[in-house]
């Protein structure tokens, strides 16, 4: 029998080369698993039928002495990252059907690694949300309490890894759709440096700002993934070259880089935050003193714009790259009496009311008359942002907030309050908007046993540090 819920990456690895159990054995165990479990969670929304073929393609690889730390991995991915052959619906309707004629980067080199890719797991349509109440195939719900959400967008494959129906999972990042499910299902979520993981092969959401991020129960288990993954692609025209990574990465360290330094902007939630999640936030501060780190309160005035410039910047981006679903060249297809009903039915019909409200918010603050009040306006705050934000980092190493302004709410709760899911994303958005690293780490759990989450960001490229810090966080919290 093995014992999944202790399992990683690194103990799976040394079992499987020792002989302890094979990689069908493993891939097996996740797949009674996920038997057991998705009907109730609806974390998965297709089990690919040639997985034990993948296990047994893996198992050769170690019988030849060609296998990687990923060999024989479980893996789930998000539903909008393409994976030859199979279905990728994004979460809509529009998609139900549409087979990816191609591979993401991310997956040739998973499947190049030899990892066992078990399913595609649930969304918010198009990565729009945040709880994956927005999926047009139901919602998921959360491992830890199934009356809850289990964040979003990136809610499936936060579930998913949270009840051990995958070792580790990819999801997507535009503005906290991976840290927030972290931390909603008590797991870790890393949203790399914007431009490290290839997109090449993932549905387009935002481009400016969307991001494969991973899932894993521990930080060291993102820790292996994302460094597997962390590579230039010449395919992805967003991707940075190895010798910019390293440029960069070293002109925004500040002067006195030690990793012990960590900047807390208390300003941006002193008054946002539900009284249980300061106080968890609070100890994990003094947990980080005597662990021998040093706390600088630092200022952050435009980073309380953040979410406000998110939701002029996404819809713009949503709108661009949602055109293209207009029933003629793929997807849904409605036939009408002439070409406008072709259009409006096809995207009334195949868009869910997310989808659609975010369309036409993007569509409207691109309108002319509109154009430089709301989306110039939002792009030159995004930049002060990023300035404000390398600026701290020359006088700390990181910084830190809690990862949500709440507990995972009730299914139901917030579904017809857009404005209150909206701020799900509040200490998100920062990372996103400037492109840096950003780690969310469970930090313990209440008296009915939901997580809590803290959150640390890094300069550009500097993910090693992170990776050090959470594990570092992990052994104290």
């Amino acid at each position: 029998m093995i014992d999944l819920k202790n399992l990683t990456i690194e103990k799976a690895h040394n079992s499987l080369k020792k002989g302890e159990f094979t990689c069908r054995q493993l891939a097996e165990a996740y797949l009674e698993n996920i038997k057991e479990k998705n009907k109730l969670l609806n974390a998965y929304l297709e089990i690919y039928d040639d997985v034990l073929a993948q296990a047994d393609k893996a198992q050769k690889m170690f019988k030849e002495g060609q296998d990687t730390i990923l060999t024989g991995i479980p893996f789930g991915i998000k539903d909008n990252i393409l994976f030859e052959g199979h279905i990728a619906s994004a979460g809509s309707k529009i998609l139900e059907n549409y087979k990816a004629s191609y591979s993401a980067t991310v997956i040739k080199e998973l499947i190049k690694a030899g990892a066992v890719i078990l399913g595609r797991t649930n969304m918010d349509e198009f990565a729009m949300g945040s709880s994956t109440e927005y999926s047009a195939y139901g919602p998921t719900k959360n491992p830890l309490d199934t009356s809850r959400v289990p964040g979003g967008t990136s809610g499936g494959s936060a579930a998913v890894t949270s009840a051990n129906m995958a070792l580790v999972t990819l999801g997507t990042e535009t503005c906290g759709s991976v840290r927030e499910p972290a931390a909603f299902c008590g797991v870790v979520g890393i949203k790399p440096t914007y431009g490290g993981i290839s997109r090449h092969g993932v549905i387009a959401m935002g481009n400016s700002l969307d991001q494969v991020s991973p899932f894993g129960k521990t930080v060291g288990d993102a820790e292996i993934v994302c460094n597997a993954l962390l590579k230039y692609d010449k395919d992805d025209a967003t991707s940075v070259p190895v010798s910019s990574r390293t440029v960069l990465k070293k002109s925004l360290q500040g002067p006195s880089f030690s990793r012990q330094k960590i900047g807390v902007p208390w300003h941006l939630f002193e008054n946002d935050l539900d009284k249980v999640i300061m106080d968890n936030f609070k100890e994990s501060i003094e947990k980080l003193k005597k662990a021998g780190y040093e706390i600088v309160d630092i200022e952050l005035p435009y980073a309380k714009y953040s979410l406000a410039v998110y939701y002029i910047v996404m819809p713009a981006e949503v709108s661009t790259n949602l055109s293209r679903f207009d029933g003629i060249r793929y997807g849904f297809h409605y036939d009408g009496k002439d070409l406008m009903e072709v259009y409006k039915k096809s995207r009334a019909k195949g868009f869910g009311a997310e989808a659609r409200r975010r369309i036409l918010l993007g569509t409207y603050v691109l309108s002319h008359g509109y154009y430089d009040a709301y989306y110039n306006r939002a792009v030159k705050i995004r930049e002060k942002i990023k300035e404000e934000m390398n600026e701290a980092f020359q006088k700390v190493d990181f910084i830190v907030t809690p990862t949500a302004p709440f507990l995972p709410f009730k299914l139901g709760e917030k579904l017809n309050d857009p404005v209150s899911m909206y701020l799900c994303d509040l200490f998100n958005a920062p990372a996103n908007l400037t492109g840096t690293p950003s780690i969310a780490i469970p930090a313990g759990f209440n008296s009915e046993g939901l997580p809590f989450s803290i959150q640390f960001t890094a300069p550009h490229f500097c993910e090693d540090a992170l990776f050090n810090v959470g594990k570092k966080f992990e052994e104290i919290r």
